[in-house]
């Protein structure tokens, strides 16, 4: 059975790093219930569900996925951009280290989990505001796998733009539905308006996305795939989505 490490918001998730222009208006009891649903959802379908405790101290410890890049039977402990992010990783590190063998992000190396998007035999990895080169190296080398680049230092994290369904499918907004890393992919282009839904969580058969976004789930349920959808409202104000709020391994 897979696992998913999750951690639940804190009572300074308030606080998260955002530049949403509704962050200010974020309810954390919401976010707490949306949390406890999108939970319910994946061990629905078959995940053990590792709980982390809330850490006041870090307001986006909730997403978990950005702490760490686990492939096979290692995990590369990933170095923050922000500093307000530092430390998070420690806790998951912690659990880790009895199933995993791990290596750690050294600086200048920068990288985050949700800017790296796992493909059946390779990595394609965003080098963006989160993640440089010297990262993306560094987790190479220690996983033992390729990953190519896409560069955009305009972003935050390429998994908020496309992201794999599977079966050779990705989803992706419209601004990178066309880079020739991902040219040999059957793809859905989301409409402009809904980038949001670009960002989807696979499991097994069933495809998590966004519920508010119903013409990209019209177009991924018509590509076959049994979409779940749920409530994201109060992650997306703080520039956090699906993929971020786990480590599947």
């Amino acid at each position: 059975m897979k696992q998913a490490i999750i951690r639940p918001p804190s009572s300074a998730f308030r606080h998260c790093i955002s530049a949403h222009p509704e962050h200010h208006i974020l309810d954390l009891s919401l976010a707490q219930e949306q949390h406890a649903e999108y939970c319910r959802t994946l061990s629905d379908l078959g995940l053990k569900l590792i709980r982390l405790p809330p850490d006041e101290r870090y307001p986006d410890s909730c997403f978990v996925e950005d702490t760490v890049v686990v492939h096979g039977n290692r995990g590369f402990i990933t170095r923050f951009a922000e500093n307000s992010r530092r430390g998070e990783e420690l806790a998951v590190s912690e659990f880790l280290k009895d199933y995993v063998e791990l290596g750690f992000a050294r600086k200048p190396a920068t990288i985050e989990g949700g800017d790296v998007i796992h493909l059946p035999h390779r990595l394609v990895t965003g080098i963006t505001r989160r993640t440089n080169l010297k990262g993306v190296k560094q987790m190479s080398r220690w996983l033992g796998i390729r990953s190519d680049t896409i560069e955009d230092p305009s972003i935050i994290h390429l998994k908020s733009h496309v992201t794999y369904l599977s079966r050779n499918t990705i989803i992706a907004t419209e601004d990178f539905e066309s880079h020739p890393i991902l040219e040999d992919f059957d793809k859905i282009v989301v409409p402009r308006e809904e980038g949001y839904a670009a960002n989807t969580l696979t499991i097994g058969n069933a495809v998590l996305m966004s519920q508010e976004h119903q013409r990209a789930q019209k177009l991924v349920a018509e590509a076959g795939f049994e979409i779940i959808p749920l409530d994201m409202s109060e992650f997306e104000k703080c520039e956090g989505a699906l993929t971020c709020l786990s480590i599947i391994f």
